[in-house]
């Protein structure tokens, strides 16, 4: 105890950590040090109560947070993590169902559907119903559901008689899973729902892992389903020694089956339970947090709490209405930039918060026209590419030929002239004779009556599969060069796509191919997040969670869009909406910037706006309102291209001025001997200069 760091907590997060004879619940606000709580929770249990890492299941939901958290605990353990227990849910459960899923049926090399295999799944089940496609995503979120609050498809179906749709859907979940397990396949929601059948049918296996995880550390716990919070009741009902970190604030993925009754009825579920709050803010400033503390407590679902900070009071909130999306995007754009030439922030310090992904259209085109560089956090991530996913089909299908969603991905690409009539030829074949869409096309080889130039072409495909799969691969890198050379995939594909390829082969360098696939698979769009980047983030309110910003900008905080008109009529459902206003509140360290605007274009129809409700709940004494107009801030495009592309001193260059030494670039404009840069110099202060009077040396 004499060395362990205890000193470093406030006596909040000192109980939550020493606390470790039963069930703890602790209530983390928003920037109150929960990640920091557990980090020295774990590191008390290993260094002081000599628990072993392989003891503790510490779990979270995003890599990018299990991979901090992991980084942050070996700092703590001076290293000592080896055979650690740190990861998401699924990425936990698939280490559990690699050692056992052959005890419920399973092969253990099985493989991980992602949302992209999924769709293509359910759509040829539909088209085997006579059902429209555009029913798909709706379908694979159903499906999606009823998995994350553990119901199978045999459960389902015992409960759906009489109702037309429900029928249907039931039929098609059964299909589907009966499908993936021909093809020795789970998705995303199969890898907690398989180990908790697991646990179900081998008690011996359940008692294994409750007595191997003495401990259980679970982070964000407001955002666990129904079968995430079961696989932890079962894993802890031997010793009953669960902390779970959460904050029911921010319970904002009910769409995903995230039960926000876990931590209410935490206390019920375990009685011996101790409730702990950690209610000081290290991250907000007094306006921001008295703000978003008075907007949050109107919510009726919640556990009381009383934020407070030692910060400064700081800036009051900005509140502006526009006219419309483009007047607002530009008044965004403008502050932004002159926060940035001051000097006091660089663009990686601004984040712009959006409830819709329509939104950000006038948001980048206003950055574009000012020179702003920007990144937009919840766009395609990088393993979704189809560059990626062709290479990963490859390799999935090599180590698995039922896989026939890699098949009928990987058949025709590169073009081997497998088209469209040959896929349903396939298709014909697999269904009439009972087989996989592989074994299918040996049949069409040896069968004679089928067309010549079809044979040969499928000949083809086969050899090359063959001449793939009989080769030795000592790493998933090996893998991935003999598919490129062989498949002659580089070729048909442009110059950024190769990159793009490459990247992924240095990244699978000295990995196991499984360590490999299993990686990619459970890799989610904000792990690609790069906050390292001098770029402002532009990102939904649902992917900032977890993340913060010196100056947050919430855009079209206005009825319909915040909250969401669906929600309108469902009280549970406002009442989330109003949790994801008070996360992105909550993301602004310093500076925030609600706005809205009076007019907005949403799907192809001009709309008259009015402002959020949510927005009359800020107690006016914490917030500035913005009357100004902006509706003549214009900027020439053609002119921001000049600006970019000729300035004489390149915005972010170092430059030498004789009296103040080196500065930074900000902005340069004008031509000749009316041209003006703008250099930012430590200690200084930023100065407007005229280099025809003042030389500027080149850094």
């Amino acid at each position: 105890m004499k060395d362990f760091p205890l000193g470093e907590l406030n006596p909040a997060q000192q109980e939550a950590v020493l606390y470790c004879e039963g069930p703890l619940l602790v209530l983390a606000g928003a920037g109150s040090g929960k990640t920091r709580v557990i980090t020295y929770k774990y590191g008390y249990l290993t260094r002081c109560l000599g628990y072993h890492p392989s003891s503790i299941f510490t779990v979270t939901f995003t890599n990018k947070a299990a991979d901090e958290m992991k980084e942050r605990i070996s700092r703590m353990c001076n290293g000592n993590c080896k055979n650690s227990w740190i990861g998401t849910f699924h990425s936990l459960c698939v280490r559990i169902l690699r050692a056992h899923i052959d005890q419920i049926g399973y092969r253990r090399d099985f493989i991980i559907y992602d949302e992209d295999d999924q769709a293509t799944l359910i759509k040829r089940i539909l088209k085997e119903f006579n059902i429209h496609e555009v029913l798909c995503k709706c379908v694979v979120s159903r499906i999606s559901n009823l998995k994350s609050n553990f119901i199978t498809a045999d459960d389902y179906a015992g409960k759906v008689e009489g109702y037309e749709f429900e029928e249907r859907l039931g039929r098609i979940y059964a299909k589907y899973q009966n499908e993936l397990k021909k093809y020795n396949a789970l998705d995303f929601d199969d890898l907690i729902l398989k180990v908790i059948t697991l646990f179900t049918e081998r008690e011996d296996l359940l008692q294994k892992y409750a007595e191997q995880f003495r401990y259980i550390l679970v982070d964000e716990f407001q955002d666990t389903n129904k079968s995430q919070y079961l696989l932890l009741q079962m894993l802890s009902k031997y010793h009953k020694k669960i902390c779970a970190v959460g904050d029911d604030d921010q319970s904002i993925y009910r769409f995903r089956g995230a039960n926000i009754h876990n931590i209410l009825n935490f206390e019920s579920d375990f009685p011996e339970a101790k409730v702990v709050r950690l209610e000081q803010n290290y991250r907000s400033t007094k306006h921001i947090i008295l703000a978003s503390t008075a907007m949050i407590s109107k919510n009726s679902l919640r556990k009381s709490k009383n934020l407070w900070t030692e910060r400064e009071w700081g800036e009051k909130l900005f509140y502006c209405q526009l006219g419309n999306e483009e007047e607002e995007a530009k008044y965004i754009a403008k502050n932004i930039k002159d926060l940035y030439l001051k000097g006091d922030y660089e663009y990686r310090d601004f984040a712009i918060l959006y409830r819709l992904t329509l939104q950000a259209r006038a948001l980048e085109e206003a950055l574009r026209i000012e020179g702003i560089p920007y990144q937009v956090v919840s766009g395609v991530s990088f393993y979704h590419r189809k560059e990626i996913k062709d290479v990963i089909a490859y390799m999935r299908f090599l180590l698995n030929k039922e896989d026939n969603v890699s098949l009928l991905r990987i058949i025709n690409t590169p073009p081997r002239g497998i088209g469209a009539s040959a896929i349903a030829k396939i298709e014909q074949e697999a269904k009439k004779s009972g087989c996989s869409y592989y074994e299918a096309i040996k049949l069409i080889i040896n069968d004679e009556t089928a067309p010549e130039s079809l044979r040969q072409k499928l000949l083809s495909f086969l050899s090359l599969i063959e001449d793939l799969s009989t080769r030795e691969y000592k790493s998933a890198a090996k893998m991935i060069k003999d598919i490129l050379n062989t498949t002659a995939y580089l070729e048909e594909i442009e110059e950024d796509r190769i990159q793009n390829v490459l990247e992924l082969l240095s990244s699978a360098e000295n990995l196991p191919i499984r360590d490999f696939l299993d990686k990619v698979s459970l890799i989610s769009n904000v792990d690609s997040w790069e906050s390292k980047k001098n770029y402002v983030s532009l990102l939904t309110l649902h992917a900032a969670k977890g993340l913060e910003f010196p100056v947050v900008f919430i855009a079209g905080c206005e009825e319909g869009i915040l909250p969401y008109f669906k929600a309108q009529d469902d009280p549970a459902e406002l009442q989330e909406e109003r949790r994801l206003f008070y996360v992105g509140m909550t993301r602004a360290k310093n500076l925030l910037f609600i706005t809205t605007v009076r007019q907005r274009k949403l799907y192809s129809k001009v709309q008259n706006q009015e402002p959020s409700s949510f927005i009359k709940d800020i107690p006016p004494e914490y917030c500035c309102c913005v009357r100004k107009d902006y509706s003549t801030f214009n900027v020439d495009k053609k002119d921001v291209e000049v600006r970019k592309t000729k300035a004489p001193f390149v915005i972010g260059s170092k430059v030498k001025h004789p009296t103040w030494g080196i500065g930074v670039v900000r902005d340069c404009y004008g031509e000749g001997d009316d041209l003006k840069v703008v250099v930012n110099f430590p200690g200084i202060g930023v100065k407007k200069l005229a280099p025809k009077i003042v030389n500027l040396e080149r850094v």
